[in-house]
């Protein structure tokens, strides 16, 4: 595993800067809806995308509206669902079709929550997911659960942090970013991508490929990412720096 330095302050000169959300701009919680947006992490954003002439996104497996709904009403651009759903400033919204085959997968995950304490079903445009972090000992037959039902759906199983998601296939958070990075505002500039997860993996290998770098953030792992940051915390106190090197 090989060491990864922190990223230097000017590190988004002539960027354009991806964000991922749970893990990485806020601490992960038991609970999906226990995350808040607090006044610092807001004002931080803003001032980024001030700095940055709006060259900012969030790509997120939360939906859109979820995210939305955290920030008001959020000038920057957003990918959610894991890539297949994105909203522009401007109101344009691209998203993929809601299979039939949800509704029935979303009663099978419910029943499995019931009768599993702790467990708890997240649903979703295009998916649902089985939330397992306040009963790790779910894990295996929650997957199995998931990887019974993606199966019998035609879609696609996907792993995190503590949780297994039931959504649709065809995308992932590097489609997501090398469709945002076609749009004018954001061509032509280096991509930085910052994320904590597995499935943050294809937008640190897309934002390389681009000529940008990813960040992970967290402990060290193999990672596609060019440098690290160890936690939350240290993230946002970085991208205030780099927001302050970008107006110097």
């Amino acid at each position: 595993m090989t060491h990864l330095s922190p990223p230097p302050a000017d590190l988004l000169r002539n960027a354009a800067l991806f964000l991922d959300f749970d893990g990485t701009l806020v601490e992960l919680q038991a609970r999906p809806d226990a995350v808040a947006v607090d006044a610092r992490l807001a004002a931080l954003i803003e001032r980024l995308s001030d700095a940055l002439d709006g060259r900012v996104a969030i790509i997120s497996g939360r939906p859109v509206d979820g995210i939305r709904a955290l920030f008001g009403t959020p000038a920057f651009a957003i990918s959610g669902s894991h890539g297949l759903e994105v909203a522009w400033p401007d109101g344009r919204v691209v998203q993929a079709e809601r299979p039939a085959a949800l509704d029935r997968i979303i009663a099978d995950m419910h029943d499995f929550a019931t009768a599993t304490n702790g467990v708890l079903v997240e649903e979703k445009p295009l998916g649902a997911a089985l939330h397992y972090r306040a009963a790790p000992a779910a894990e295996a037959p929650a997957t199995a659960l998931a990887t019974r039902l993606a199966a019998d759906a035609g879609l696609h199983l996907q792993t995190g942090k503590m949780m297994v998601e039931v959504r649709v296939a065809g995308a992932d958070k590097g489609s997501a970013l090398r469709e945002m990075m076609q749009a004018p505002a954001l061509a032509g500039h280096r991509p930085i991508f910052l994320g904590d997860d597995d499935t943050d993996e294809p937008a640190m290998v897309a934002a390389a490929a681009l000529g940008g770098a990813g960040i992970l953030i967290g402990a060290p792992r193999d990672t596609a990412a060019a440098y690290r940051l160890a936690s939350v915390a240290d993230t946002l106190t970085w991208l205030e720096a780099a927001t302050e090197s970008l107006a110097s």
